[in-house]
């Protein structure tokens, strides 16, 4: 649902000229140093980019599902880093507020968030809880006024600069899902330890640890909602809200990378003209094309769903799925359509065909996403 089509198209201009003005010129300092400059980072404030999806009471911009996958097609063409940064105060580190939070939590905690002073991060997976969330250990027990955390969570995105997280926890544990409970934390609670910061494949600059909680005394207004046992289906409500911006996502990186190699393909010549003369070339160019105008297709529709309030749990998981998959078969066809200067770093797409590949594994692998798909095809017709 698009609330002013005008307004949307100036926001979206402007996130385009920052992105093609100011990120892409920067990637490859973000890539080589792991950091995004903090002139970056305040002209990233400055533009509102922390929050997008915020609602305006809490000076955010109020984005409904289907402006936000406009906007995020914009930030998927530059390193997926910069995306990251903003995205969990726009996504998972702020979306179980909205949707459960009470008034004083809201009231707090969205316009620091909205201003970028505080980043969010959402503390969910465990090392023995990552697909099977529902299975997670850390522990919030009851103590008078106060809950008593911990527990271990893993590869938590933003985690070395949160200022405060969104914590899973398990505050009963005979109850299975039933059991688990959301809570919004203060980073600097005494008994939160990190760990270092994780090594990663790609996607350098955008940085996770281990977040570890050791006694750690939170107070009883820290329970999101003010009602135990609801964290689980926060979480999962959560997740399908980012399973589509990911797929937004995928969709902006895989454009980007077959603009570069259309652009190559055109430059390069062998045998006497250009590469993108040859038929093997067009196919590969074609059948993305094609594959990213499908994705966006289902991106959209599902987020105009979501928008009109129905329950878009199928369509999110196969628009994550499908999305994610295509950017993936994308960028091999790019490093192919390059050559041998696709494996050199020189070159954009060597640093995209790493990054894109965490999207088939975050906010919920291929294979949890066909889980999700054929439950609810069973269940639908039993």
């Amino acid at each position: 649902m698009i609330r002013d089509q005008e307004t949307l198209n100036q926001l979206v201009d402007m996130i385009r000229q920052f992105v093609e003005g100011v990120l892409i010129p920067h990637e490859n300092e973000v890539a080589e140093t792991d950091e995004i400059p903090q002139d970056i980072v305040e002209q990233m404030k400055a533009l509102g980019l922390f929050g997008l999806t915020i609602p305006e009471e809490y000076e955010g911009l109020g984005l409904t599902m289907e402006e936000e996958v406009y906007v995020a097609f914009e930030l998927g063409r530059t390193s997926p880093a910069f995306r990251s940064l903003i995205g969990t105060n726009n996504g998972i580190g702020s979306s179980g507020l909205i949707i459960d939070g009470t008034e004083a939590q809201k009231s707090f905690f969205l316009p620091l968030l909205a201003r970028g002073e505080v980043i969010s991060s959402f503390c969910l997976t465990e090392p023995d809880a990552g697909s099977d969330a529902a299975s997670l250990k850390t522990s919030a027990v009851k103590d008078g006024d106060f809950y008593v955390l911990n527990g271990t969570k893993r590869f938590i995105t933003n985690a070395p600069h949160a200022g405060v997280f969104t914590v899973m926890a398990r505050t009963n544990f005979d109850k299975g899902a039933g059991g688990i409970s959301a809570f919004i934390v203060d980073s600097q609670t005494p008994g939160i330890f990190l760990g270092k910061r994780d090594k990663k494949m790609g996607q350098k600059g955008a940085h996770t640890c281990d977040v570890i909680f050791e006694n750690c005394r939170i107070s009883a207004s820290a329970l999101i909602g003010g009602v135990e046992g609801v964290g689980f289906k926060t979480a999962m409500k959560v997740l399908d809200k980012g399973r589509l911006h990911i797929a937004a996502l995928s969709v902006g990186a895989a454009t980007r990378m077959l603009d570069d190699s259309l652009n190559y393909a055109i430059e390069r010549k062998q045998f006497g003209q250009p590469i993108a003369e040859f038929q093997l070339i067009q196919a590969m160019l074609a059948d993305s094309k094609a594959e990213i105008y499908a994705a966006k297709c289902m991106v959209l529709d599902a987020a105009r769903l979501r928008d009109a309030g129905q329950n878009v749990s199928t369509e999110a998981s196969c628009a994550k799925m499908f999305a994610s998959e295509m950017c993936g078969r994308v960028a091999d066809r790019c490093v192919q359509i390059h050559g041998g200067a696709g494996y050199i770093s020189e070159y954009a797409i060597e640093r995209f065909y790493r990054d894109v590949r965490l999207f088939r594994l975050y906010e919920g692998t291929t294979q949890i996403q066909q889980m999700i798909i054929a439950r609810n095809m069973i269940r639908a017709a039993s």
